[in-house]
């Protein structure tokens, strides 16, 4: 197998060691290594010369312009004249694959079917030039000026009118403006969570929270789903389990509506039980609903906040905190979100925003209070879905054409995600390494979760690529299972299945197909050592 030092211009390389797994992509003369350790993508290096670190304490080997190995400093020395000034919770931080992947998506020959990133040229040029110039003359000062910690009273309105649309009836005090989602998120975690409180999510569960868990030091409890959602007996069974050893969950996450990653919907009989279930144990629920505006088929569900307050309902709701973002139906670079929760629970966020970032951006904020003011969004959405619509049903034809019979994946109705699932036997982290090499990429299964569990499910993304594009990508993810899939019948004797796997026609009932993870030899053994 070839090392690090053998890296040349273009190639990506995969490296093994008893660390992890190494990738050391080059772009020019710029060498990006990352390294899979504990199921992790960690980013240790990117540097103009292509300094490599062997991430093991062990001495380093660079490739230089020559390409010739040099002795260099380790990681590990470096750490330790920092090590004592860390926090003890810096130990549970990790990294975000789809962040630490950015890096690589961005080299134009790559095919990315990795980032959940919307397509923003469907924005219009001059609509954005048009919205900027408005602010420009009629409100540049307040728009280069620090603003409200909740948020400017225009965006508000603009997210009441929003949540109005999917019979969600908030007044625009009960609200938060967020720097995104995943600031929404954040605040939560921040207001709620101690070291070693349980937070409930779904399994698999969205790559970008486990992070945010992980740094306030909490132990997350992954529930199953199944192609409605996450599966309420076994939560309450859970529940039951934790409350009999003195434990109690301080939220549980969910995100109902066209699952990051799974693409699955929660059926509105779980939606109401949870629901129930919230108010009979006095849980908070935090309610993660980005996609729901982005449907492509079949009828429209209500969300858990509209089933807590049903329409014409005095009561603002007790147990459903609600996160929604501006990044899927508009932008995700204006960086704006929010959050809805009960008014106790809203001050405690209110309090976490004013020490994060003081505010939200002003400037971003009059973007898309201007944005809302032209009446064009209800348009704009239409044209993200029937676009996006083509392209989840050319990943969908590209998978049954070019994936093995024994493969699975889910149909999504609406969102941006496919997850697939393959032989056992087919790790996708390592995958991922073989992916490079034939640029294109994808989320590794493993991390959506947080006990090692996904490592033969892989999220694919479809909404930032072109139809052709993600054809291409498809199929050569596809000749990289078939090789594996091979080489394991080679070792093993084992014949592939020979009938050709045909995605079936979608029975609105049905319409969400979900094979989740199959439990290994090795994730038992995880279970056992935990």
């Amino acid at each position: 197998m070839r090392t690090a030092q053998d890296a040349v211009p273009g190639a990506a390389v995969l490296c093994a060691h008893r660390v992890g797994a190494v990738v050391a992509i080059w772009q020019g003369w710029e060498l990006t290594v990352i390294v899979r350790y504990r199921g992790v993508y960690v980013t240790i290096v990117k540097e103009p010369h292509g300094v490599a670190d062997r991430h093991d304490g062990e001495s380093v080997m660079s490739i230089t312009d020559d390409k010739r190995p040099r002795p260099g400093r380790s990681a590990a020395h470096e750490l330790e004249r920092y090590g004592a000034l860390f926090a003890a919770r810096t130990g549970r931080m990790r990294s975000s694959v789809m962040r630490d992947l950015m890096a690589i998506t961005e080299r134009p020959e790559v095919i990315s079917l990795a980032g959940g990133l919307p397509d923003t040229s469907m924005f219009e040029p001059e609509l954005f030039r048009s919205l900027m110039g408005q602010i420009a003359d009629d409100s540049a000062a307040q728009a280069l000026q620090y603003g409200p910690t909740e948020g400017l009273q225009a965006v508000k309105e603009s997210i009441v009118e929003l949540m109005a649309a999917e019979d969600m009836i908030v007044a625009s005090d009960e609200l938060i403006v967020t720097s995104g989602g995943q600031q929404a998120i954040d605040l939560v975690c921040k207001a709620l969570l101690d070291p070693g409180d349980i937070v409930i999510a779904e399994a698999p569960t969205y790559p970008g929270a486990i992070p945010t868990f992980c740094s306030y030091e909490a132990k997350l409890v992954q529930i199953e789903m199944d192609a409605d959602g996450m599966q309420i007996d076994v939560l309450e069974q859970k529940l039951a389990e934790l409350e009999a050893a003195g434990r109690r969950p301080k939220f549980i996450y969910t995100i109902p509506t066209f699952h990051n990653p799974a693409g699955v919907t929660m059926s509105l009989p779980r939606r109401r039980r949870l629901v129930d279930l919230a108010r009979e144990r006095e849980l908070l629920v935090l309610e993660d609903n980005p996609y729901s505006m982005l449907r492509y088929e079949g009828e429209g569900l209500p969300t858990l906040r509209s089933l807590e307050t049903p329409r014409g309902s005095r009561d603002g709701g007790d147990f459903v905190v609600y996160t929604g973002t501006m990044s899927k139906i508009l932008s995700p670079g204006i960086r704006v979100g929010w959050v809805v929760a009960p008014r106790p629970v809203l001050a405690k966020l209110n309090l976490g925003k004013q020490s994060a970032d003081l505010c939200s951006s002003s400037l971003t904020q009059h973007f898309v209070a201007a944005y809302f003011a032209t009446g064009d969004w209800r348009e704009y959405i239409d044209v993200m879905c029937e676009c996006y619509r083509q392209r989840r049903d050319a990943i969908l034809d590209a998978l049954a054409e070019h994936l093995p019979a024994e493969a699975s994946w889910t149909h999504p109705q609406g969102g941006l995600f496919v997850w697939v699932t393959l032989p056992d036997y087919i790790d996708t982290t390592d995958l991922l390494a073989r992916a490079l090499q034939e640029n294109v990429a994808f989320v590794p299964g493993e991390a959506a979760y947080d006990d090692g569990r996904g490592h033969s499910s892989m999220r694919l993304n479809f909404s930032s690529s072109t139809e052709q594009q993600i054809r291409e990508g498809v199929r050569r993810i596809g000749k990289i299972v078939a090789d594996q899939v091979a080489l394991y019948g080679t070792l093993t004797g084992a014949r592939p299945a020979r009938a050709p796997r045909v995605a079936p026609a979608a029975e609105p009932s049905m319409a969400e197909v979900l094979s989740l993870p199959r439990r290994s030899a090795r994730d038992r053994r995880r279970s056992r050592d935990a």
